[in-house]
Order: structure tokens, then sequence, then C-alpha cells
């Protein structure tokens, strides 16, 4: 297997850390130094249909982002479909598992001046199928960067975990990134914490800022979370909800406190409230609802669908109640999707401001 070109696992202490993020920003930054760079998620868990493929939908985001130079089926080699673990668990081939991950790599490898593997979960995730993450980093001959929460205690003693398995494994972990630090908290801990993780023998290589549009979910995010469909303004489906708001108040009241870039979620007989709410979005397109969800599969009338037409409102309609869709959207772990372009400028500035990119290529060395 391809033992020369400089590589760097991206791993976590958790799932939904922050791997893809941190890919997304490396991938840009190293293209100054690295024209050529290969990307491989050996292991996915979240895969769509591409030409008959299985592919994890990370690696899409990657191709469509960077226009990766690699066979798309090379990028994710395994994923891990619903009846994957209880078929392995039946008829183990381990052997079969390791060769694909290796030859995909030295397709994603091939002709690179670097390549970027992205993990799946914290480093024990796929140990049911003898391929966890330690594993995988060990297979592909690679160095570890690990991404952790914020905080103090918890990104610790997670990344303790973490390294455990590693260590196992003979695979060096060259430092960590922690992710989603309140801005206003990174000074008063990035002391505390760099000596924390230096405890450990790991070294604190960047802490990201939280930004709170990187976990704002979109309108086609939230419908389809809902399974519910669009009945007016599809077109702006890539817009970004700050917050759900059930309409419980009457209208005066609710538009009184309703904050930016709200999302009503009420039922679709509850007409005077809607209709204030279309009026209100009506004079100005910068109103504080910028999308309005009806619950319980009910009906507007006709009348309140000509309104609507005559709106620039976005307008969702879902066969579920109101706390069910409201729990839901809290819940929602928000992907960056491709062609998301502000999204991914944003990532791209934060991890070349915030991320020690020179340190990490001397480690990798």
């Amino acid at each position: 297997m391809n033992a020369i070109t400089p590589r760097l696992f991206i791993a976590a202490t958790e799932q939904n850390a922050g791997k893809t993020t941190t890919s997304l920003g490396l991938y840009a930054a190293l293209r100054k130094d690295f024209p050529k760079i290969g990307f491989i998620k050996p292991v996915g868990q979240h895969f769509v249909d591409v030409g008959g493929h299985r592919i994890d939908e990370d690696s899409v985001l990657i191709r469509d982002t960077f226009g990766t130079e690699v066979p798309i089926e090379d990028m994710s080699p395994i994923a891990v479909e619903p009846q994957f673990t209880r078929r392995y668990i039946n008829h183990a081939d381990a052997d079969s598992l390791v060769h694909r991950i290796a030859h995909s790599f030295d397709r994603a490898a091939w002709e690179k001046d670097f390549a970027i593997i992205e993990g799946t979960g914290h480093a024990g995730v796929g140990s049911v199928f003898d391929l966890s993450n330690a594993r995988v980093a060990r297979i592909v001959k690679s160095k570890v960067l690990l991404v952790t929460g914020a905080g103090i205690g918890r990104p610790i003693d997670e990344a303790a975990l973490n390294k455990a398995l590693f260590d196992q494994e003979k695979v060096e972990i060259i430092g960590v990134i922690m992710n989603k630090v309140l801005p206003d908290r990174m000074e008063s801990i990035a002391d505390i914490a760099r000596r924390g993780f230096e405890r450990l023998g790991l070294e604190l290589l960047g802490m990201i800022p939280r930004e709170r549009m990187l976990s704002q979910p979109t309108l086609e995010q939230i419908c389809g979370k809902i399974h519910g469909r669009f009945l007016h303004g599809a077109e702006q489906g890539r817009k970004r909800i700050h917050k759900a708001i059930i309409g419980a108040k009457r209208s005066k009241n609710l538009l009184a406190d309703v904050e930016p870039e709200s999302l009503l979620i009420i039922p679709g007989d509850r007409e005077e409230t809607i209709a204030a709410v279309i009026e209100r979005s009506m004079q100005s397109d910068r109103g504080p609802i910028c999308g309005v969800v009806f619950s319980d599969g009910l009906p507007p009338s006709e009348a309140l669908l000509a309104l609507i037409a005559r709106s620039r409102l976005p307008v969702i309609s879902s066969r579920h109640d109101s706390y069910i869709i409201a729990s839901s959207i809290h819940s929602m772990t928000v992907k960056t999707l491709p062609g998301d372009t502000e999204k991914i400028e944003r990532i791209q500035r934060l991890v070349s401001t915030h991320v020690n990119i020179p340190r990490i290529l001397e480690k990798i060395g």
C-alpha cells in the first residue's frame, strides 16, 4: 500500500464533534502547499446513492466542493447499511474489508500531494466489525488529528479514552482541535485546556469558535426532517432558521416577542394568526418570521392559500403535531450540504484562522 503520500486521519471523541468541518477547512488551507489532495472516508454510516453506489454523504460533499479527482466509490469504500453489522457478525470476513480500504486508499492517494482520511464517530466506532477508527488509521498508516467538543473536563476525559485505543493500535495522535468553543470563553479556557491535554501527551493545535450560522438548519433540511412538503416558497429552501416557535399566542402578542429568523409552527386552521404573519411579511422582507410550518396536516383555506401565494413567505405542511415538529427541529444535527457556499466559506475561514496548520504539517513529518 502507498506509504509515500503525506496523509492525516481526522478523528473525533464523539459523533458530530466536527470532523467534516475540520476536513473541509484543512482541505482548503492545505491546497496552498499541496495542489492535488486526495480524500477518503473509509467507513461511512450516512450514505446516498451515486450512480448505483452507496456513498457516504461527506465524501459527496468534499467531491462537489473541491472537485476531488478520485473515483467516488474509492472515496467511500464501505457503507454501513442497516444489515451490514448483522451480516458481518454471522459471516465475518475482516480480510476483504481491510483489502477494500487499502485498495481504495491507494487510488485516493494516487499521484496526490497529500491525502485526508476522515473517520466515523469516536475511536472505537466500527469495532463491532473489526474496523474501529483506530484500526483503520493503522491500516492506512496515518497519524491522527483528534477533534473534541468544547470545555475542559469532558473533552480531556474523552481524549484520554480515545488515545488509549489509538495507543493500542500503535497510532500516533499529533494533537487536538477543540471545536464549538463559545467565543467569549476562548481566552479563559485556552491555557488550562492546553495544559490539561499536555498531561495526556497531546498538543492543543487549535480552538474553533462556535458560530451560530453553522448550527442553523435550512428550510430544506427541516422539511425533510419533519416529512413535510412545501406549499409555497420552495426556492427559498436554503434560508436558515435561528429558532422554531409554536404559535400558541394571539397574533399581536406573538409578533411582539418573536426573535429574528424564527420559524413559526402552527396548525393550518389558525387563520387569524397566519394571516397576520403573512401580511407582516408582505410589508417587509426582514420581518421576524421567515417561514411557517402548518402542523397536524390541517390544510389552510382557499382564501389563505391565495394570500400565501402573493407573499414571499416559505410555507411547509407536515402531518405531525406542533410538539413533535418543534422537538425534531431542536434535536437536528445540521450537516453541511454540497453547494452550501456561504457556510463552507465560513468554515474555511474559521479553520485557517484558528488552527495551527504549520504545526500540523511539522508534526506529520
